[in-house]
């Protein structure tokens, strides 16, 4: 079985494959001063809470034979390096610089790109063989472009929704937290709805914005897909979202997994 690992600012993310399928997700916050030791047992006991049968007879761990990591959090990558060989005996591929991706990246410095959104754009790409660009709603949103030839041709980076919403909140002492949820109507008629409107109605249409610029420039057909944690928040309100796919990331670590595998 692989392991992949999607180690973001906010939350790890963790796939378990099964040849082609993913067959478990589980997820844990970015401590940044965890142990590899701790992040083990974490992993063991979100597998052991997987029934047996679902891996076949033996523990779940012990089917781990292969993992790969794909790291945004620089202080975490050894971290989970570590935690591979030390619970799994083996070596895991860290996607990077000198990584066969087999996707060309055209940007300045293909070495400043992060690795999360190489291997989204790869998994999209695969599934589109054709342009498209990607849209991962993180702790940042990131909007990645590909060509029909599959070449990464760089994007935009922008403040998650999230991280917008905390900064309105900190700097203006008057405005209460709200609920990130869609209100009745774009004119608000009390303050909480007010401020609904402009977050959840103002990014979706910087979201659409970024889109219709983003085809405008490339001047090739497009897929739009979607990925990341906070998709399903602002997805309902961007009609030129064509798919929401959550296992975008990891299909795509296993894909370069697939392409740096040692026969």
């Amino acid at each position: 079985m692989l392991l992949t690992i999607d180690v973001g600012n906010s939350n790890i993310g963790f796939g378990l494959f099964q040849g082609s399928n993913l067959i478990h997700r589980f997820r844990c916050d970015s401590n940044r001063t965890n142990t590899s030791d701790q992040y083990a047992v974490f992993v063991r006991h979100a597998l052991a809470l997987r029934p047996k049968d679902s891996f076949g007879t033996d523990a779940p761990i012990g089917h781990i034979d292969a993992a790969i990591v794909a790291s945004t959090v620089p202080s975490l990558t050894d971290a989970m390096v570590a935690m591979v060989r030390c619970a799994n005996g083996c070596e895991p591929v860290v996607v990077g610089a000198c990584t066969q991706t087999g996707m060309p990246i055209l940007c300045e410095n293909p070495h400043e790109v992060g690795a999360d959104r190489i291997v989204n754009a790869i998994a999209a790409y695969e599934n589109v063989q054709g342009g498209v660009i990607v849209v991962d709603f993180g702790t940042a949103t990131t909007f990645d472009c590909v060509s029909p030839r599959g070449e990464f041709l760089g994007g935009a980076i922008v403040p998650g929704l999230r991280i917008s919403a905390d900064a309105l909140f900190s700097r203006a002492a008057k405005l209460a937290h709200v609920e990130l949820t869609v209100p009745p109507r774009v004119v608000g008629r009390n303050t909480t709805h007010a401020i609904q409107s402009g977050i959840m109605f103002g990014y979706a249409s910087l979201v659409e914005g970024m889109i219709q610029k983003m085809r405008d420039e490339l001047g090739f057909p497009c897929a739009i897909w979607a990925t990341g944690g906070l998709a399903p928040v602002i997805v309902q309100l961007v009609s030129a979202i064509e798919r929401v796919d959550q296992n975008l990331t990891y299909d795509g670590m296993r894909i370069v997994y697939e392409r740096n595998k040692v026969p």
